[in-house]
């Protein structure tokens, strides 16, 4: 399970061309820059007709996404799972297959998530079991090395948030909070260089910051900025990443202003010194100015004029697509008002 360009750019071709020249070997290539429902439905018949004794699943986080999901959904229950998504219910279906995942993206992690996002009539939902883990990743650091610099950057900035979130998510633990720390100590020593100048070392340990911020997240899911940024990707056609960058420093600042409301279980203050250690700032200013520049030197606009986005004329879908399921993790509450004076402030 591939996509057909970034199978021979990352050079996963010559991984597959290893494999013994007995085995039968046969390729689905996703067509769709993010998990919908009707290319999934296309991969679960293509799984049931061949019946595999492994599946190989070579991609960034969509291509990964499509395989969880395909290797415990039965084709019958296709039409029963469209509706178990809308509603977060978890399908209850034993895997078909072993599952082996191979990240040709340094950002979502997804090789280490128990969940996996699909996208019905442009909206995004989610799939949680313990069942979409792989039985087995690999980190191949060859194989994000050729990424295009838009890819990196995007990718990149993912990781990075998906640690900064679950740092301040009601859900994370003493667990998530080493994974998030780690990932983000390795991202900001890596992740510029490895846009701007890639190296097989900065690869290695961006691989393994997004490794880390997926196991983060598996614990403690993300926040508002991975819940704003879905419309922005299937509306718009940002990348998710990047999506994810639009608002990222905002929440940051609107988390911490009204820190008195948080309904956390930690001391939310000292997670944010964590964070002003991390990005090595003294204040939730500096470390807003920092974001704002690593977005700037990554060549990630959050100009929405300048990304074709008229919120004007659109605010209603992009409030319809948010994920209320990521709100709710958020330590402060939000509603559609703090929303929408959040993405004009963008």
């Amino acid at each position: 399970v591939t996509g057909k360009n970034s199978l021979y750019k990352s050079g996963g071709d010559r991984l597959i061309s290893l494999i013994n020249k007995k085995k039968n070997i046969n390729f689905f290539f996703k067509k769709s820059n993010f998990p919908e429902i009707v290319e999934l439905k296309k991969l679960v018949l293509f799984i049931e007709k061949l019946k595999p004794d492994l599946i190989i699943a070579i991609g960034g986080g969509a291509v990964l996404d499509y395989a969880k999901i395909a290797n415990i959904v039965d084709i019958k229950n296709v039409q029963t799972l469209e509706k178990k998504i809308a509603k977060y219910i978890t399908p209850g279906i034993k895997k078909k297959s072993v599952l082996i995942a191979l990240p040709t993206t340094a950002g979502s992690g997804a090789e280490t998530t128990s969940n996996a996002v699909i996208y019905i009539n442009k909206l995004k939902y989610s799939v949680e079991s313990q069942l979409l883990l792989p039985d087995y990743f690999f980190l191949i650091n060859q194989l994000i090395f050729k990424n295009p610099t838009k890819l990196k950057s995007s990718s990149g900035f993912d990781a990075m948030s998906q640690a900064i979130e679950s740092l301040l998510s009601l859900k994370s633990n003493s667990k998530s909070v080493i994974y998030a720390k780690k990932s983000l100590i390795l991202t900001n020593k890596n992740y510029l260089n490895f846009v701007k100048k890639p190296t097989f070392l900065n690869s290695n340990n961006m691989l393994l910051a997004a490794n880390l911020s997926g196991k983060a997240i598996n614990i403690s899911k993300t926040t508002a900025p991975h819940a704003v940024s879905y419309p922005f990707t299937s509306i718009y056609g940002i990348n998710h990443g990047h999506a994810v960058s639009l608002t990222l420093e905002k929440f940051l600042m609107f988390n911490f202003r009204n820190m008195h409301l948080s309904k956390s279980e930690f001391n939310l203050k000292n997670r944010y010194k964590v964070l002003f250690n991390l990005f090595k700032v003294k204040n939730i200013n500096d470390l807003c100015k920092k974001i704002k520049k690593i977005k700037k030197e990554a060549n990630l606009e959050d100009d929405f004029k300048k990304l074709g986005v008229n919120l004007d004329n659109n605010m209603d879908r992009i409030l319809e697509g948010i994920n209320l399921l990521r709100v709710k993790n958020n330590p402060v509450q939000i509603n559609e008002k703090d929303i929408k004076e959040i993405l004009y402030k963008s």
